[in-house]
C-alpha cells in the first residue's frame, strides 16, 4: 500500500491512504448507541479520487474532525445512507450541509434509499437536495459508479428499506453486509469477498430480532469463502461476549482472519 504523507499545522503528520476504510463507530442497537458504549459514528470509505461517509449515525462529524488520521470534512465528497435508522442516518443532514458549505457551492453525492428521500419517515431534508451534485436512489442487485469507485447494492431483509454493498476498491471486492436478518441469499450476493464486514448486533439469534448473529457470521465462514471478515456494529450482548475474543474463537475454529473492530479502526486496502 502506498502512502503519502502531509504534516498540517506543525510536526504531526496525516497519513492518506489511496484504499481505506475508517470506522469511525462500532456501536449497534438502541442502548449501545443511547449510553455510548461505543461510538456510533459512521465509517469513511476512501480511495484514490473520492472520499464517502458510509451510515453516519449519532456523532459522525465530530469523530471526523477527533479521530485519527483526523478526515477533514472539506475532504468528504458524500454520503451512502444504507437505510433510514438513526443510528445510521442522524447525522447525514450536517455532514451534506457541512460540504456544500450550506448550500453556497453545489457539490457532493448522496446514495440512499427512496424511503429516507421522499416517504413520510424521509430523513434526509428536502431543501439540502437542491445542494447536491448528484442523488442515486438503490434497487435490487443494482451497479453504481463515482468516480473511481464502483459498488453494488443488495436487497436485505430489515423492517424499513435496506440494502447491503459491494465495493471495488483497489481491485479488492469489499463487501458490508449491513442489519439484516439472515436469510441464504446472502451467502451468494456477497460470495468470495476480499474483506467481508458484518454488522453483527446479537450474540445469539432473538425471535424478532432482524439483525444478524454469531451463528450467522459462521454461515459466511462456511459457505461464502471470505478471505477475510470483519465485525462491527456490536449490541449489548455482543459487547458482553467480548467481540475481540469472538473473533478469534471463530478465526481459529475456521482457519480464516476474523478481526473484531475497535472505533478508530483503519482498515487498509
Amino acid at each position: 500500500m502506498k502512502k503519502s504523507y502531509k504534516s498540517v499545522g506543525g510536526n504531526t503528520p496525516l497519513i492518506y491512504y489511496m484504499g481505506l476504510i475508517k470506522f469511525l463507530g462500532t456501536a449497534g442497537a438502541r442502548f449501545v448507541v443511547a449510553k455510548q458504549l461505543r461510538y456510533s459514528a459512521g465509517t469513511v470509505i476512501k480511495t484514490k479520487s473520492a472520499t464517502l461517509v458510509f451510515d453516519p449515525g449519532p456523532g459522525t462529524l465530530l469523530r471526523l474532525s477527533t479521530s485519527r488520521p483526523k478526515t477533514p470534512i472539506e475532504s468528504v465528497d458524500g454520503v451512502i445512507l444504507s437505510h433510514i435508522h438513526l443510528d445510521h442516518s442522524t447525522d447525514a443532514n450536517v455532514i451534506l450541509d457541512s460540504i456544500t458549505n450550506g448550500g453556497l457551492k453545489k457539490y457532493g453525492a448522496l446514495f440512499t434509499t427512496t424511503e429516507a428521500l421522499f416517504s413520510e419517515n424521509r430523513v434526509i431534508l428536502p431543501f439540502l437536495r437542491d445542494y447536491l451534485e448528484e442523488i442515486q436512489t438503490f434497487s435490487h442487485e443494482q451497479e453504481f459508479v463515482y468516480r473511481d469507485l464502483k459498488f453494488k447494492t443488495f436487497r436485505h431483509k430489515h423492517p424499513v428499506e435496506t440494502y447491503g454493498f459491494r465495493f471495488n476498491i483497489e481491485n479488492k471486492t469489499i463487501s458490508f453486509v449491513v442489519d439484516t436478518l439472515f436469510f441464504d441469499d446472502l451467502l451468494d450476493y456477497y460470495r468470495d469477498s476480499d474483506i467481508l464486514i458484518l454488522n453483527v448486533v446479537r450474540y445469539k439469534e432473538k425471535e424478532e430480532v432482524m439483525h444478524l448473529n454469531v451463528e450467522d457470521v459462521e454461515k459466511f465462514l462456511k459457505y461464502s469463502n471470505p478471505k477475510k471478515v470483519v465485525l462491527t456494529h456490536f449490541g449489548l450482548t455482543m459487547l458482553r461476549a467480548n467481540p475481540q475474543k469472538v473473533a478469534e474463537e471463530l478465526s481459529e475454529k475456521y482457519n480464516k482472519e476474523v478481526i473484531a473492530a475497535f472505533d478508530g479502526f483503519n482498515l487498509e486496502i
